[in-house]
């Protein structure tokens, strides 16, 4: 299905002439405006495939370019460039390089899963989106974005204590992209967390930044899940064609 809305149309791809006569008719101006036509060299006939073997992605193949996940999209409410159905217009058309000029503003779902109740093809738009991210970043076209960063210290907490200790996800999401730990809405949150909150759950929650409690046999399920996914990323890579190291 062709998408010819005017707004997913490029702005330096749209051409106005501002003089112009043909036959002997002036169609200067608006009246010259056409798009530019361009062969497409970038077509990538495995990126459907390729998206669709990481987890999110498996029912890519049912969009039927409807629109209601756009249209239900908390984050193109406030940013029309957010466009769901277009990327996955664009996915399976094999359009890679069209798709790579997104790639800053892709990984900014919110996974309000609106997209997804609205989606009357059970194509899971939310975890196309998560799946299409993981894509960019393990072929290397953008650097892990801050909500991978977190999703990552939030898994390797629970992995490696079996418990969630939101203060130390917090510290070390904030290690991880660079943010100094002293910050206006922390302090601000920290202080009515102080005036509402019993001392004692204050006493175990400021302990837990020191001391990692852990899960009583932990270890086992531990084991478990790490093989689980070492298992998981390996085949992700493999679907990608990509080696250990992400190289191709």
């Amino acid at each position: 299905m062709p998408i010819h809305e005017q707004n997913l149309i490029r702005p330096e791809n749209i051409i106005t002439n501002e003089e112009l006569e043909i036959d002997g008719i002036d169609v200067s101006g608006h009246w010259s405006t056409f798009i530019e036509s361009r062969v497409v060299t970038d077509y990538n006939e495995d990126i459907e495939d390729e998206v669709a073997a990481l987890p999110g992605g498996e029912y890519i193949n049912r969009c039927w370019q409807c629109g209601s996940c756009t249209n239900s999209c908390t984050v193109n409410a406030v940013n029309p460039d957010f466009n769901p159905r277009f990327w996955i217009y664009l996915v399976r058309m094999g359009m890679e390089s069209e798709l790579l000029r997104d790639k800053d503003i892709i990984w900014q779902c919110v996974s309000c899963n609106k997209c997804t109740y609205s989606c009357p093809r059970d194509v899971n738009p939310e975890g196309v989106m998560k799946a299409l991210s993981h894509w960019l970043e393990l072929k290397g076209h953008t650097p892990k974005s801050p909500s991978m960063h977190f999703d990552e210290e939030f898994a390797d907490q629970v992995f490696s204590t079996g418990k969630i200790e939101e203060g130390r996800v917090i510290r070390g999401f904030f290690q991880r992209t660079g943010q100094p730990l002293i910050q206006d809405w922390l302090v601000e949150l920290v202080k009515r967390l102080i005036r509402h909150m019993p001392v004692k759950l204050l006493m175990t929650m400021g302990l837990a930044n020191f001391v990692r409690p852990r899960t009583r046999d932990w270890g086992r399920a531990q084991a478990a899940i790490e093989e689980y996914v070492l298992e998981r990323d390996a085949a992700n890579r493999k679907a990608l064609g990509l080696d250990a190291a992400g190289d191709h």
